[in-house]
């Protein structure tokens, strides 16, 4: 029975369509969830709001705990990770991490890249062997099959990786290589573009986006062998 880690990192609460100056990404998340519930009741989600409950940046004392042997951390370095713990407990759950969230200013939002931050934790989910220079990390969330579903909302247009704008969107490669650093690999995009044009040129993107979502969702749903509950009649 999978289970779904659902993270919003919009600075806009509300959903597009829906709520005036709604989020685009929290849109596509948001009906990637619930299409997939839809079809399997029994599957679960954990839920995390980073975009209006930001994680804490790292800061001297979590970087102190996070290299320290684990059973050699004083209380304060428990106490300064917990947070972290936590998030990586929730991903570690997972089967899949479905990610909404904007491009700012050519790359993620902050909320985002501090809960990327956050989750990469030596021997935790990425092992360290310090007596190998040149291949020194393993990922370690590979004791199963995970997916990342990456839902991005963009004000410009061709910015996917080929096209005319590429070069400005550092969002997708960077969530990419941190996610694979970690042991997480199947990766998967839909994006709406063109929020600053507006008008027509997004209408489509969004439309476009919706049903790429749908399918989507059923693809992982055989890829994972899920198997629909329905409700009783």
């Amino acid at each position: 029975m999978p289970h779904i880690l659902h993270i919003d990192a919009s600075a806009r609460p509300g959903i597009s369509g829906t709520d005036h100056h709604g989020s685009h990404s929290r849109r596509l998340s948001h009906h990637f969830v619930s299409q997939w519930q839809s079809r399997l009741l029994q599957d679960t989600v954990t839920y995390r709001d980073i975009g209006q409950h930001p994680p804490s940046f790292i800061n001297h004392d979590w970087i102190a705990s996070a290299f320290t042997l684990e059973e050699q951390r004083e209380p304060w370095m428990k106490d300064a990770l917990a947070e972290s713990d936590q998030l990586v407990d929730e991903l570690i759950a997972s089967d899949i991490v479905v990610i909404g969230t904007p491009l700012y200013n050519f790359g993620m939002p902050a909320a985002l890249k501090a809960w990327v931050d956050q989750i990469i934790r030596a021997e935790r989910t990425v092992g360290v062997d310090k007596t190998n220079l040149h291949d020194s990390y393993t990922p370690k969330l590979t004791d199963r099959e995970r997916h990342a579903v990456v839902l991005t909302a963009r004000g410009g247009v061709n910015m996917a990786p080929g096209e005319e704008m590429a070069h400005m969107n550092h969002l997708e490669p960077n969530l990419a290589l941190a996610l694979e650093f970690v042991g997480i690999t199947r990766l998967h995009y839909i994006a709406i573009e063109g929020q600053e044009v507006g008008g027509e040129v997004l209408a489509k993107s969004v439309a476009e986006a919706l049903q790429k979502v749908e399918r989507l969702v059923g693809e992982l749903q055989v890829a994972l062998n899920a198997t629909p509950i329905h409700e009783p009649a």
